[in-house]
C-alpha cells in the first residue's frame, strides 16, 4: 500500500469534496512524480487539488487507507447523524412495543369503529322513518344506542337517536313513550331544543298543559326570539287555567262524597260547611252552618 503525503503547496487551496468517499482505494497503483505530482497507472499526471486528466477531486487532503481513524468533519457528522437516527429508531421501537401504547391505540380504534357503526344504524333508521316504517326505525335507533350506551364520545349520537325514537312514538300516537324518550335525550343534552319542543307537543296531546308550557319556557330561555313558542304559551295558558279549575271542582266533589259518608254518621252533611273563595288570593275558607 502506498501512502500519499499532502503536498506542501501554499498556492493551491483544497476544494471541498463533493464525494461521499472517505478515501481512495488502498490498492491503487498511482506513484509519485518527481515534481511532487501523482502519476496514475494510466500515465496521467495529478495535482494536489485533483486529477487534471479526468477532473475528479480527492475526497480530502488526508487520504485514508486501512487506518480506522477518520479526520474528515463530514465523516464525524455522518457518524453523529447515524447514531442519532439509530437512537430514534430504538426509541420508536420501544414505544411501539409498549403494551400501554398499543392498548391505547387499539382502544381508540375500537371507539372509532363503534361510532361508525352507530352512525350507520342511525342513517338506516332515518331511511326507514322516511318510508314511514316507524316500528322498524325504532329498532335501528335502539340498536345504535345499545352499541355504546356509556361511552362519552357517543353522547351526541345517542341523544339524537333518543329524539328520533321520540318522533317515531309521536307518529304512532304513543305520547307517553314520546315524553320518556325526549327526557332521555335531554338527560344527555339538556339544551336539545328539538327534544324540548317534541316533549312539549306530546304533553299538549295528553292535556298536560302546565308541563307543555314549562318546556316552551325552557326553549325561550335558550332562544328568546322563538316566536312560535311564545304563541304556543299564549294559546296554552287559558287551557291550563281551565284545567286547574276543573281539577279543583273534581277534587272538591270527591272530598264532598267522602265527607258525607263520614259526617252522615253524626247526622251532618258537607252541605253544613260552606267553602268561600277569596277573590284576591284564589284560596278557599271553610265555614260551618246549621
Amino acid at each position: 500500500m502506498v501512502a500519499i503525503e499532502p503536498l506542501p503547496s501554499t498556492d493551491i487551496e483544497s476544494k471541498p469534496s463533493n464525494s461521499t468517499t472517505t478515501g481512495v482505494d488502498s490498492n491503487s497503483s498511482n506513484r509519485l512524480n518527481a515534481d511532487g505530482g501523482v502519476v496514475s497507472s494510466s500515465g496521467d499526471k495529478a495535482t494536489a487539488a485533483g486529477y487534471a486528466s479526468d477532473g475528479y477531486e480527492t475526497a480530502s487532503e488526508t487520504e485514508v487507507g486501512d487506518d480506522d481513524t477518520v479526520s474528515d468533519n463530514s465523516d464525524k457528522s455522518y457518524a453523529v447523524e447515524h447514531e442519532h437516527q439509530q437512537q430514534k429508531s430504538e426509541e420508536m421501537s420501544t414505544v411501539s412495543k409498549d403494551p400501554t401504547y398499543e392498548d391505547a391505540l387499539n382502544d381508540d380504534e375500537f371507539k372509532q369503529k363503534l361510532l361508525a357503526q352507530m352512525n350507520e344504524a342511525k342513517v338506516e333508521g332515518n331511511k326507514l322513518f322516511g318510508e314511514e316504517l316507524y316500528e322498524e326505525a325504532l329498532l335501528k335507533y335502539d340498536y345504535a344506542i345499545q352499541l355504546a350506551p356509556e361511552m362519552s364520545s357517543s353522547s351526541e349520537i345517542r341523544s339524537i337517536c333518543h329524539n328520533n325514537r321520540a318522533t317515531c312514538f309521536f307518529k304512532l300516537g304513543k305520547y307517553e313513550d314520546t315524553i320518556k324518550e325526549c327526557s332521555k335525550a335531554l338527560e344527555i343534552n339538556p339544551t336539545y331544543m328539538k327534544s324540548l319542543l317534541r316533549r312539549g307537543e306530546a304533553h299538549e296531546k295528553l292535556e298536560n298543559y302546565e308541563e307543555a308550557i314549562a318546556d316552551m319556557k325552557k326553549i325561550l330561555e335558550l332562544d328568546p326570539s322563538n316566536y312560535q313558542c311564545k304563541r304556543t304559551i299564549i294559546r296554552l295558558e287559558p287551557l291550563a287555567i281551565q284545567k286547574r279549575e276543573k281539577m279543583k271542582e273534581e277534587m272538591l266533589g270527591k272530598l264532598k262524597d267522602m265527607g258525607d259518608s263520614i259526617l252522615g254518621k253524626f247526622g251532618m252533611s258537607v252541605d253544613n260547611f260552606k267553602a268561600v273563595k277569596d277573590p284576591n288570593t284564589g284560596s278557599y275558607s271553610i265555614s260551618f252552618q246549621r
